[in-house]
């Protein structure tokens, strides 16, 4: 199984332990897509595809449909996306990404938790170098499908990694081809389980047990944050998770 699919396997297992947090930010997303594209999934691809990820994440139904409610309330918040960059204990870069209705806020609360744990915000760019930008996809063939067939056509949209495992397909490729992966996966009439964009450190940290505590402490302060969808890091996976 190729770096990209073994990265998205450790972060799920983390995120199983937070399930509250994890539907309250998949519910923000849901909202600002409906923001930007309306609330009908069949002409709003990115809901579409968040609802998808939110049935993958066994986020019930009326939570999903609470979410693009509110998104079509007139006093309903409206939340930008923005990313923070910065360093954490022992030179370890991270990358945060924050779904936000006032930045003012978001950002000094951000900076408080990089000042508070020995880290340093920094400017944008400081560090989002150090990360593929990568677009992961998974989905149900139909049966029978060639496969062998499949994995070449999805290498002309930009697939780079292609991995078939009982009856479900996981590809990656960089997140330029998002749109059109969804696109011919739904044009197929295949079943689309999940799709997602991560961030994955092109060269890791290792550290030891000491300092992997210290920082543990800043990734799960910022990840306590309301405001905060995702944070990345170079530190290196401990052979333990």
């Amino acid at each position: 199984m190729g770096r990209a699919f073994e990265y998205r396997k450790a972060r799920k297992m983390k995120r199983w332990g937070h399930m509250a947090r994890v539907f309250t930010k998949i519910g923000k997303e849901i909202e600002i897509a409906v923001k930007s594209g309306g609330s009908d999934p069949s002409s709003n691809t990115r809901l579409r595809i968040l609802i998808q990820n939110a049935k993958a994440e066994n986020m019930p139904k009326e939570n999903i449909e609470r979410a693009i409610k509110r998104a079509t309330d007139k006093d309903a918040a409206d939340y930008k996306e923005m990313i923070y960059e910065g360093y954490g204990p022992h030179g370890v870069a991270f990358l945060v990404e924050t779904a936000t209705d006032n930045t003012n806020r978001t950002v000094a609360s951000v900076r408080m938790y990089f000042n508070k744990c020995g880290g340093t915000l920094g400017n944008s760019g400081s560090v989002a170098f150090m990360f593929e930008h990568k677009c992961i996809f998974k989905f149900k063939p139909a049966e029978g499908a060639d496969l062998e067939e499949m994995e070449l056509e999805m290498i002309d949209l930009g697939v780079d990694e292609f991995y078939a495992e009982e009856g479900e397909v996981t590809v990656s490729a960089p997140y330029e081809s998002f749109g059109a992966i969804q696109k011919w996966i739904e044009d197929q009439g295949f079943e689309l389980v999940s799709g997602e964009g991560v961030r994955i450190p092109t060269d890791t940290k290792e550290l030891t047990a000491e300092e992997r505590e210290a920082v543990e402490k800043l990734q799960e302060k910022l990840e306590e944050d309301d405001d905060v969808v995702n944070v990345y890091t170079t530190m290196a996976e401990s052979d333990e998770e």
